[in-house]
């Protein structure tokens, strides 16, 4: 049995909270289970990681030693909607490749990214990003009965409840009047309600979009729902951004080169996630130009 595949305390503690205390019996399983998959699937496995929702174990594949990522969730409804999402998204090489599956255990075999370096620590461009919004836009796969995908007011309520217990858990439930926090919620949920649907990556920060051949970039790790595209241009567009006329002119730049974007409506999202994207920094003890800047435009 792989050693690798224990799940040490911090992360059951983290699962646990995620996904209730029945993530602690997964963990429990999660080396069987890895073997089993490593078995199946003739991998060989070489490190461990993960994030908030999964294990992530990086292989070698025993046939010629290609290395590839195998992802496993708590929650197999959370691996059936990365897998509708990847196979809509399988013709656009923007997105990383879904080489096998077992969605009963949540298990997702995924192409490695080479060299797969995060967007955040490189030196990144509007035109990059327009080109992989894009490729992401794609007509929305059928959202009917057995589709995978919830729409995007669950991820909507979900980040915002995430703020909620972020900021509660660090004392810093006074931060914003709760006013603020009302109205951003409702302001994103009427965007999120709104009449554009096409397939949405929604965790597509500058850590999950990764440097591939040449000049070309890869999203993984989609928290995919079916909703407005737009969404996705968020954290590209304030990246950065310390006053509201730099984040007005880069809206306008990403849209003209994004057919089907709405430079009025990203600006929307922008201000209705600003207590989303501050949560954290708050948290962490930040007191930067940027995060001034999102806690006005987030009372704005």
């Amino acid at each position: 049995m792989d050693e690798s595949a224990f799940v040490a305390p911090e992360v059951r503690k983290r699962l646990a909270v995620r996904f209730g205390p029945e993530a602690l019996d997964w963990c429990d399983r999660l080396p069987a289970l890895v073997d089993q998959l490593t078995a199946r699937w003739n991998l060989n496995v070489l490190e461990a990681g993960g994030g908030g929702t999964s294990r992530v174990f990086r292989c070698a594949q025993r046939a010629d030693g290609a290395t590839a990522w195998l992802k496993l969730t708590p929650d197999p409804e959370i691996a059936a909607a990365e897998s509708q999402a990847l196979h809509a998204w399988a013709d656009t090489p923007s997105v990383v490749d879904l080489l096998a599956e077992d969605l009963a255990v949540g298990a997702l075999l995924l192409q490695d990214v080479k060299p797969g370096i995060p967007m955040r620590q490189l030196d990144w461009t509007l035109p990059q990003v327009a080109a992989l919004l894009r490729d992401l836009r794609i007509p929305s796969p059928s959202g009917g009965q057995g589709s995978a995908l919830p729409p995007l007011a669950h991820r909507v309520d979900f980040l915002f409840e995430m703020t909620d217990r972020r900021l509660s858990t660090a004392g810093l439930s006074n931060a914003f009047d709760p006013a603020v926090l009302k109205r951003s919620r409702a302001a994103a949920l009427e965007l999120a309600g709104g009449d554009t649907v096409g397939l949405v990556h929604g965790d597509l920060h500058q850590a999950n979009v990764l440097s591939g051949p040449g000049p070309s970039v890869v999203a993984i790790d989609p928290r995919p729902t079916l909703g407005d595209p737009d969404f996705d241009a968020v954290d590209w567009v304030m990246a950065g951004v310390a006053e509201v006329a730099d984040l007005e002119r880069r809206v306008e730049e990403l849209a003209a080169l994004v057919p089907g974007q709405s430079p009025d409506r990203v600006l929307a999202w922008c201000r209705a996630l600003a207590v989303v994207d501050v949560a954290p920094r708050l948290c962490a003890g930040r007191d930067d130009t940027g995060t001034r800047f999102l806690v006005t435009l987030a009372r704005s």
